[in-house]
């Protein structure tokens, strides 16, 4: 028996009617060692390698899709380079599909990218980069994959490719973000919109873009404009059943909850567009959103504990999170303290319903930060309120008798000076 099967339509019928998974892998094989180079043995090899992807994802074998990515470089030579790109990018899809591959498939980026080099195939090269930056940046290389886009986004921009040059910049925008360097991440942003106007666009990628403009005002504290992005974003990915769609609803809750409108948040929830996403990212907002109608820190813990997943491991969520906690608890203590000179911690951490330790820690952060005058007396677990410090008078008056003075002396010094000329 031959080692190898004629690329065939019959091959491929005979690939496809096997029982066994294993047994279709093997004959796919079998046809792509057809050494026939005949255009309809290469179109036939084509739908194998199509077919064999997707059996390999199905049976999660990431590292045999490596190794036949390795193995059909030969068979490139022989096919148009635009033929050759899908394939290497539908490969790489498919490695991206199966769970736990992260390094392996920065090592296959990595090995495609000396290959392109070495084979001269630009266009292939500068898409398999792109790739690469964006798996660096998820896995926190963030120094690597800026030096990489640094070069990439020049290059580029010297073939004025707008399309790459989309996503080139929109990948940077989002790597200055996490690097915390909000002024470079807007200008980026700014670059990606420029190119966008220049062409067309595909609905995922705006939507991509409008999700990074809403981030980027949510930083800013700009609620409204955020919520208006997030919104069009939402848009965008819904109508393609994108699941980044939650995402987008989720950041519109946000803000809707930061600029203290909590109660529009089940309405939105219950609406058409937002039953279709009804799960744990949605609950997770709809408890933080009670809780800050309630004014409630405990039940904006609770909330924090119930869903740790949904809020404090999304850093866009957390980050906006911790800052509205903060300032509903300073909100909570000035005013559960007003009423004493003098009062256990104890009794404070007993009113707000919170460890005393935690209420400890805050009340001495709220007293070097000087948002109330007051000491703790930690011998006796208590909490000194002082009065508000009354300013003296005479300070002020003082340095106003001064400066009136000084201004008497200069005038008398200007004027025997043009005496005595």
């Amino acid at each position: 028996m031959a080692s190898f099967l004629p690329a065939t339509t019959e091959s491929l019928a005979l690939a496809m009617d096997a029982d066994e998974p294993s047994e279709k892998i093997s004959i796919l094989y079998r046809i792509l060692d057809d050494p026939s180079s005949s255009a309809d043995a290469l179109r036939m090899k084509e739908q194998a390698i199509t077919n064999l992807t997707e059996q390999l994802r199905t049976e999660n074998r990431a590292e045999d899709l490596r190794c036949l990515l390795t193995q059909l470089r030969p068979f490139f030579s022989l096919i148009p380079k635009a033929k050759t790109a899908k394939i290497v990018r539908g490969i790489i899809d498919s490695v991206a599909k199966i769970p736990g591959t992260s390094d392996l498939q920065i090592t296959l980026c990595k090995e495609m990218v000396q290959w392109t080099r070495a084979e001269k195939r630009t266009f292939l090269r500068q898409r398999v980069e792109a790739r690469l930056a964006a798996l660096l940046m998820e896995s926190k290389e963030y120094s690597e994959a800026l030096t990489l886009l640094s070069g990439l986004v020049k290059e580029v921009r010297r073939l004025d490719d707008k399309l790459l040059l989309v996503d080139i910049d929109l990948l940077e925008s989002k790597l200055h973000f996490s690097l915390r360097n909000l002024p470079k991440a807007k200008a980026a942003l700014t670059a990606a919109r420029t190119a966008a106007n220049a062409i067309y666009v595909p609905p995922v990628q705006q939507g991509a873009i409008d999700l990074q403009s809403g981030i980027l005002h949510a930083e800013e504290k700009d609620y409204k404009t955020a919520y208006s992005y997030f919104f069009e974003a939402f848009e965008s990915f819904n109508a393609l059943d994108d699941p980044k769609a939650v995402f987008s609803l989720k950041y519109m809750l946000l803000c809707k909850i930061m600029v203290s409108q909590a109660d529009d948040v089940a309405g939105i929830i219950s609406s058409k567009a937002g039953l279709q996403y009804l799960g744990p990212d949605l609950d997770a907002m709809k408890a933080v959103a009670d809780a800050h109608s309630k004014r409630s820190l405990k039940l904006f813990e609770v909330a924090l504990r119930d869903y740790k997943a949904q809020l404090e491991e999304d850093p866009i969520v957390h980050r906006h999170l911790s800052s509205l906690y903060d300032t509903l608890m300073e909100q909570n203590l000035c005013r559960l303290i007003e009423p004493f000179s003098r009062v256990e911690i104890a009794h404070i951490a007993e009113l707000i319903e919170l460890p005393v330790d935690h209420v400890e820690r805050k009340l001495s952060q709220m007293i070097l930060d000087k948002k109330f005058a007051g000491t703790l007396d930690q011998g006796a677990g208590c909490l000194v309120i002082f009065d508000d410090p009354k300013t003296d008078a005479i300070y002020p008056a003082t340095l106003e008798t001064i400066s009136n003075v000084g201004k008497v002396v200069d005038s008398l010094y200007v004027r025997s000076a043009k005496i005595m000329t």
